[in-house]
C-alpha cells in the first residue's frame, strides 16, 4: 500500500532558501521595532523591562532552563509522533511537521487564554496529515495526555497526602456518613448511562473517526515504550526546569519544593482564563512557596520563570514553523488554523 505523503513546503523546496527568509524575516521585525520606536512607541522600555526581568536570573541557570524546556518539548513532541503513526499508518508522519506543530501550540497557549493554542496545533495537523480529523486529532491528545493527567495525579497526591490534616479537613463530612460514598458513585454511573444512551447515535459516529486517533493504546507495549516513556521523560525535563529556577533565586532546593511548585503551576494552568495563565502563576507560587521564601521571592520566580519559558517557547516556534512548512505553506496554516481554532471556541461558547 502506498503512503500517502504529509503536506510540506509550498513554493520554496530548498532549505536554504527558506533558511535566509527566516533571517530575512528576523530583520523586517527589528525594522518594525525601528519604526514604532521612532513613532513614540516605547517599545525599548517594554523591551528593557523584559530584558531586565530576564537577565536577573544567571546566564548559566538561563541556559540551562532553556535547553531542559526544548528538551521537554522535543520529547512530547516524539511522544505525539508515535501516537499519530499508530493512527495514521497510511500516512508518512515524519517528525519536523509534528514538532512543529506542538511547538506553535505550546507557544500560543502562552498568549492565549483558553488553551487555544492546542486547539491551533490539532488544525495544523489536520492539515498537514491526509485522512485526518479534528476528531481522530482530539483522541489522539486525550491518549498522548494520559501519562501527564497521571503524573499530574501522583503530584496532586503528594501534595495531598504531605499537608498535615489534608484527610480530615477534605473527607470530614463524607467520613461521618459513609452510606453517601456508595450512593454517589451509583448516581454518577447511572447519570453516565442516561447520557450516553441518549447521545449513543452521535457519539457512534464520533467513535468511528476518534477510534483512530487512539489506535497506539490496541498495543500497550508501544504505547509504553513509544508515549509514555517520552512523556516520563519530557514531566521529568519539566522537572528540572523547576529546580533550576528555584536554584536560581536562592529558593530552598528539595523534592518538596520541586512538587510545590510544579504542582501549584498545574492548577494554576488549568483554572486560568489569562493567557498562559498569567497573574495566577505568581499568586498560586506565593502560596506554594510561603514556607521557602518571601513573597517578593516567590512572585519574581514565577514572573521570570513565565517569562523566560513563553519567550522561549515564542522564538523556538518562529525557527521551526518556516524551516519547517515553508514560507508562504506556514502563513497559511497558522492562519487557517487560528480561524477554525477561533470559530470552534465560539461555537462552544454558544
Amino acid at each position: 500500500m502506498s503512503r500517502l505523503a504529509v503536506v510540506s513546503q509550498i513554493g520554496d523546496h530548498s532549505r536554504a532558501r527558506r533558511l535566509v527568509k527566516v533571517v530575512a524575516w528576523f530583520a523586517a521585525v527589528a525594522m518594525i521595532v525601528a519604526l514604532l520606536t521612532a513613532s513614540g512607541v516605547d517599545v525599548g522600555g517594554w523591551l528593557t523591562g523584559l530584558w531586565r526581568s530576564i537577565g536577573a536570573v544567571p546566564a548559566h541557570y538561563l541556559i540551562a532552563a532553556i535547553v531542559v524546556q526544548t528538551l521537554q518539548t522535543v520529547l512530547t513532541a516524539t511522544a505525539w509522533l508515535f501516537v499519530l503513526r499508530a493512527g495514521y499508518r497510511e500516512a508518512h508522519v515524519p517528525f519536523a511537521p509534528v514538532l512543529a506543530a506542538y511547538s506553535v501550540g505550546t507557544a500560543l497557549n502562552g498568549v492565549f487564554p483558553a488553551s487555544l493554542g492546542t486547539v491551533v496545533m490539532l488544525y495544523i495537523l489536520v492539515a498537514a496529515i491526509p485522512t485526518s480529523t479534528f476528531s481522530g486529532l482530539l483522541a489522539a491528545a486525550v491518549v498522548q495526555k494520559l501519562a501527564f493527567v497521571v503524573l499530574s495525579g501522583l503530584v496532586y497526591l503528594y501534595l495531598f497526602v504531605s499537608v498535615p490534616g489534608s484527610f480530615s479537613l477534605q473527607l470530614g463530612h463524607l467520613r461521618d456518613h459513609p452510606v453517601l460514598i456508595p450512593v454517589l458513585i451509583g448516581l454518577g454511573v447511572l447519570l453516565v448511562a442516561a447520557i450516553g444512551r441518549l447521545l449513543w447515535p452521535k457519539l457512534h459516529r464520533r467513535w468511528l473517526q476518534t477510534k483512530q486517533g487512539g489506535a497506539i493504546l490496541a498495543s500497550p507495549r508501544a504505547y509504553l515504550f513509544r508515549v509514555a516513556l517520552p512523556s516520563v521523560l519530557g514531566y521529568t525535563a519539566k522537572l528540572a526546569g523547576a529546580a533550576i529556577f528555584l536554584a536560581a533565586f536562592a529558593i530552598p532546593l528539595t523534592f518538596d519544593s520541586v512538587m510545590h511548585v510544579v504542582g501549584g503551576n498545574s492548577i494554576a494552568g488549568a483554572t486560568a482564563v489569562t493567557p498562559g495563565g498569567a497573574g495566577v502563576n505568581e499568586a498560586v507560587s506565593v502560596v506554594a512557596l510561603s514556607h521557602y521564601t518571601d513573597a517578593q521571592t516567590a512572585t519574581a520566580f514565577a514572573v521570570d520563570q513565565h517569562l523566560v519559558g513563553t519567550a522561549w517557547n515564542i522564538v523556538f516556534a518562529l525557527i521551526l514553523v518556516p524551516v519547517v512548512f515553508g514560507w508562504r505553506n506556514g502563513e497559511a496554516m497558522l492562519k487557517s488554523a487560528s480561524a477554525a481554532a477561533r470559530a470552534r471556541r465560539h461555537a462552544v461558547a454558544a
